[in-house]
């Protein structure tokens, strides 16, 4: 039986963009071990989704996506931000939110403002760019919902790579200027579509989370490549 289109939010990513790279690196990273931390830190295999008959790279009519949603869509079945001051929690959440998608009851506008809510208010270190890079472009999306596609996450642990908590031990006060933790979320997504297609994959990303004391965490920005 032919595949329908599927589609993985978590693997649809593209790098950061510099300017936010440099700008969370440099505060996160480059205090701590200079450039070689940042280096070991965004260097790492990719866990991205094998390509089916009408995934994006097989149908080569995807593109990443920046812009911003649009105002007063709703944001449809993505959950809310939990409130959550605790980084690795905070992750393990968030990972579930990119994992899980419904096109049955939601637009590609809806799903972008849900994810939008997610983010960090602080612009010097959220870099949108690459959270809206793993939804699909609107033709994409279009097939995707024709077919009734949607998925579900299992998230299985989360925590902080060996890169990161080796740079934290070195100087655990230089993360007190932006408060930006990164974590590593293992998990499977399960997808669906009509007429009893499916199938279900293993997944894992690595994301900046921003918790300043005293405030709920937010999603700061994926990173390009998963590190353990």
């Amino acid at each position: 039986m032919k595949r329908s289109s599927s589609f993985s939010l978590s693997s649809y990513g593209v790098g950061w963009s510099a300017n936010r790279r440099i700008a969370i690196v440099a505060v996160t990273l480059t205090v701590l071990l200079a450039l070689a931390a940042a280096v070991a830190f965004f260097t790492g295999r990719d866990h991205g989704a094998p390509a089916g008959p009408d995934s994006p790279s097989a149908a080569g009519s995807a593109s990443p996506s920046q812009e911003a949603p649009q105002p007063g869509t709703g944001s449809g079945s993505v959950p809310k931000p939990p409130q959550i001051a605790e980084p690795i929690a905070f992750a393990k959440a968030a990972a579930a939110m990119l994992w899980s998608y419904d096109t049955r009851d939601t637009s590609r506008d809806q799903q972008l403002a849900g994810m939008r809510a997610w983010m960090s208010k602080e612009t010097k270190y959220a870099d949108w760019t690459s959270v809206s890079a793993q939804v699909p472009d609107p033709t994409l999306w279009s097939r995707m919902a024709d077919n009734d596609q949607h998925a579900t996450a299992t998230v299985t642990e989360g925590h902080f790579p060996s890169a990161f908590k080796a740079a934290l031990a070195e100087d655990p006060s230089a993360i007190t200027k932006a408060y930006i933790y990164v974590v590593t979320v293992n998990g499977k997504q399960e997808i669906a579509w009509k007429k009893g297609g499916g199938g279900a994959e293993e997944r894992a990303v690595t994301l900046a989370v921003q918790c300043r004391p005293g405030h709920d965490c937010t999603l700061a920005a994926i990173a390009p490549n998963v590190t353990q």
